[in-house]
């Protein structure tokens, strides 16, 4: 008996494989989310787009390949994130290495870009420095310099192992980024930052008391260092941003912001108190206002 699913297993096809995989995840994800994530595994083993495995749907998987399923397989079982089983996150039209020490980019995040690129190209000012506050992975400065590559930008985060997976994604991809590891919360680590035209930050903004309520793959895999604030201060990372801008961001500079759906108005408020013009908040394309733009005095 042993032999003989050994031999099954061996003989596996794409179809097989595929079906497999999409039917043991919908008992988790639902059908829609499980045939995405199965899509992402299968193009990444075989190298296929979709209608190419289509075509070959009947060929057997290699050995190795077939192993490597299996693996992947039994991490996504736990509810393990495909884009850490694959260590790999798509972001803006870039294929970038993520592991459990940086967040998983989302399409937020991409919004937040656009914004800024579009506020930059309306200014007329061809060359700004720009600091990205908690960088993780630096999907945030590796795409703003892909599009808008005759600017300067430098990033920091506290975490040691994600300036070092930031590094290797500006590497994979080609540009320059000066990546600092600096403590932000801490007043004398950041005064030793340069001044900046933009800040860009998609900081911690969760208060603990809300993490029975996130999705398992969240809590149990993304850091929580870069989700979590204390539930009495869930403004730390803004006030932090706006100490710093005091004396580091230049005149008519520019804060964009990541923001909690909740907590617009507290973090518009707290600029607006601080003498910032042009206070702007912005949905994202689900209708939940999760941006925020100013600009210095």
């Amino acid at each position: 008996m042993f032999c003989a699913l050994a031999i099954v297993v061996l003989q596996m096809t794409l179809e097989e494989a595929t079906k497999d995989l999409s039917s043991k995840l919908a008992n988790l994800y639902g059908p829609g989310e499980a045939s995405a994530i199965t899509d992402l595994v299968m193009e990444h083993i075989t190298g296929w787009r979709k209608m190419d495995r289509i075509i070959h749907k009947k060929d057997e998987i290699p050995h190795r390949k077939k192993e490597q399923f299996q693996i992947f397989l039994e991490q996504l079982l736990t509810q393990k994130p495909v884009q850490y089983v694959l260590h790999e996150a798509w972001f803006m039209g870039m294929k970038l290495f993520v592991d459990e020490n940086v967040l998983i980019p989302r399409p937020e995040t991409e919004e937040l870009i656009e914004w800024l690129i579009t506020e930059w190209t309306q200014s007329n000012k061809p060359k700004i420095h720009v600091l990205d506050v908690g960088t993780g992975s630096g999907c945030i400065p590796i795409a703003l310099k892909k599009r808008m590559p005759d600017c300067d930008f430098s990033a920091c985060d506290l975490s040691p192992a994600a300036i070092g997976v930031a590094k290797k994604n500006a590497s994979d991809q080609g540009v320059f980024i000066k990546f600092l590891q600096v403590d932000f919360l801490e007043p004398m680590q950041r005064s030793l930052l340069e001044n900046v035209d933009v800040i860009i930050s998609n900081p911690p903004y969760i208060p603990k008391a809300e993490s029975d309520s996130l999705d398992k793959h969240v809590v149990n895999f993304e850091p929580h260092i870069a989700l979590f604030v204390p539930d009495n201060d869930p403004l730390v990372f803004y006030s932090a941003i706006l100490d710093f801008a005091l004396d580091h961001l230049r005149s008519k500079g520019q804060i964009f912001l990541e923001l909690h759906e909740n907590l617009g108005e507290k973090v518009s408020d707290l600029f607006r108190n601080r003498d910032y013009s042009e206070v702007e908040l912005k949905k994202d394309l689900h209708g939940k206002v999760r941006m925020l733009r100013a600009e210095k005095k």
